[in-house]
């Protein structure tokens, strides 16, 4: 099993790419993980927001494997506690899938192609967070779901 993290566009902040890098090394002890970033659209400006969902979506399906469990992290997604994402996840681990890749969407958030493409949508809260801040808070989840689910003492309840 291998978990994929799928991003649109660069980190722009140094301290949101050291974080982000920081919990890649600490995810990779549980599990094999990788990122991915995708370029920008070009010319975002002189495009729609619908297009630039369209032109990220076919970024994003390109990288796609017929056989991955995708998951979008977006706000209208099903929320959950630290355990219920854990419970969540061990049985997602268990799917007869070689990855799990788990998809942040860019300013303007994921065309209908990579909707119906999802398995599951996740929603890390009921607040709003830039597509950037996002990487950052889904990171340290991750870890402190993997943390949970090998015993380690790194989540409190």
């Amino acid at each position: 099993m291998k978990f994929v993290l799928l991003m649109t566009g660069k980190t722009d902040q140094t301290w949101l790419r050291e974080g982000v890098a920081g919990y890649e090394k600490r995810i990779s002890k549980y599990i094999r993980f990788e990122v991915v970033t995708l370029p920008d659209v070009k010319n975002p400006g002189n495009r729609s927001a619908e297009k630039v969902k369209e032109k990220e979506a076919e970024k994003m399906l390109a990288v796609l494997k017929s056989d991955d469990h995708v998951v979008l992290l977006d706000e209208r997604g099903e929320s959950y506690s630290t355990i219920g994402l854990a419970n969540y996840l061990r049985n997602s681990m268990q799917l007869p899938k070689k990855r799990i890749v788990f998809i942040i969407g860019g300013p303007w958030g994921f065309h209908q192609s990579i909707r119906d493409r999802a398995d599951h949508v996740l929603s890390l809260s009921d607040l709003t967070f830039s597509h950037q801040v996002v990487r950052l808070l889904f990171a340290e989840q991750l870890y402190r779901v993997l943390s949970v689910i090998a015993g380690d003492p790194y989540h409190h309840e």
